[in-house]
Order: structure tokens, then sequence, then C-alpha cells
């Protein structure tokens, strides 16, 4: 961080910490920190996720061996690498002149909003997981796309590419399975909407405040 090493470190829950010192949840983290520190707290909670949980071959059952070359754990009986996953997934974000369609899952605090999202699919390009992504769960076409930007999450092990998309066509219709209701919002009268720290809170803050210049109120 800057010029100084960071290191990370799995803390047993059967030991009390020293005093003075409190634990607290990556996801609470998120709201307190700047984006650096952030990054470094997802990059550091996902590679020990990922030591953790590939202790064994997953060919052999041999105990895996850490790399010094490169950031990998290597089966010593089979030759078998493991890499840190990671997991692409897309974020759209559709516009109709100055209204953007915001959707709701079930289990988000009340009332909270975000752009529509999935993960992409073997096989998939961006493009096409944007398609299938909003066609499942909304029932809507969009056209023409623009890259907005990425963002690490580890959550467990995603990577959040997120765009903006034109409306094309179809009426809105939730799946009624990850998203309960959908709707079009006022690009001046916007929900709840996620936290600052996530992607999906600068991309729709910011298309917001664009679309709200490039189609003034009569």
């Amino acid at each position: 961080l800057g010029e100084r090493h960071c290191y990370a470190a799995e803390v047993d829950e059967a030991h009390p910490l020293p005093a003075g010192w409190s634990a607290l949840g990556l996801r609470d983290l998120f709201g307190l920190v700047d984006d650096t520190v952030a990054a470094l707290s997802g990059r550091a909670f996902q590679l020990i996720e990922w030591e953790r949980n590939h202790q064994f071959c997953s060919r052999c059952g041999t105990p895996m061996q850490p790399r010094t070359d490169e950031r990998a754990r290597a089966c010593p009986a089979c030759r078998f690498t493991s890499y840190p996953p990671v997991s692409p997934a897309v974020m759209v974000l559709i516009t109709r002149g100055r209204e953007l369609l915001l959707a709701r899952k079930a289990i988000w605090p009340a009332g909270r909003y975000s752009a529509i999202a999935g993960f992409v699919e073997p096989g998939e390009m961006l493009e096409d997981t944007v398609a299938r992504e909003t066609r499942e769960e909304v029932g809507v076409e969009v056209g023409k796309l623009h890259y907005f930007g990425s963002q690490p999450w580890p959550f467990p092990h995603s990577l959040m590419v997120a765009f903006i998309a034109e409306y094309s066509g179809g009426a809105v219709r939730p799946d009624g399975v990850e998203i309960e209701e959908a709707t079009w919002f006022d690009v001046e009268a916007l929900p709840h909407l996620p936290p600052s720290i996530s992607i999906s809170r600068r991309l729709i803050t910011t298309v917001a405040a664009s679309l709200a210049q490039q189609y003034p109120r009569p």
C-alpha cells in the first residue's frame, strides 16, 4: 500500500483478538475505507478463500503445494495447477430517454434498486451475456452498448464489467425468481441505491447526471 508491504492472515475465531482490536465484516469495511484499501482488502479475502478451498488436488486428491514462481498451487503427484478463481459477470444499466430501468431482488433492503447483473456463462462474449440477462431477468431487448468500467467484487471472487445499454424493445416483465420488481425511473427521481463503494452506484449516478443534462425537463 504505497511503499508499505501488506500481508493477509486468517485469524482463528477460537482465539480472542488483542486488546483494542475488533473484527469487522468485509461488506461493513467497504463503507468505511477508501477505494484503495477496499480493493486491497478484497484481494486479501479472495486469496485466503482460494487457499482454504484448494488444499487438495481436485483431480487426484493429493495435498497441494504453493508455487514459488507464480501465484498458484500445484499438485506434486499429477502436476495439476490451481490458480485463484475469477468469475466474470456483467452489469448493464438500460436507458430510455431520461429514464433508467432498475430492478430489485427480494433479499435486498426495502426500497433498494440497482442495474441488471449476471454471471458470464462458458463460451459467451460479454455482449451476449448482457442481452441474455436482460431478456431473462426483465424481458426486454437492448441495442447499442457502451463500456462503463469494471470492478473486482470479492463475494466471493467476481469481476464485474459494467455497460450502458440503449433500450430496444419489449415490455418490462420481472422473472419473479431473481428479480421481484423492475421499473423505469426518471433520472431525477431515483430510488434507494446500492452503497457508494460499488460500481453499480457509480454507474447509475454517473449516467443519471449525464442524461439529466442531455434531456432537460421542459
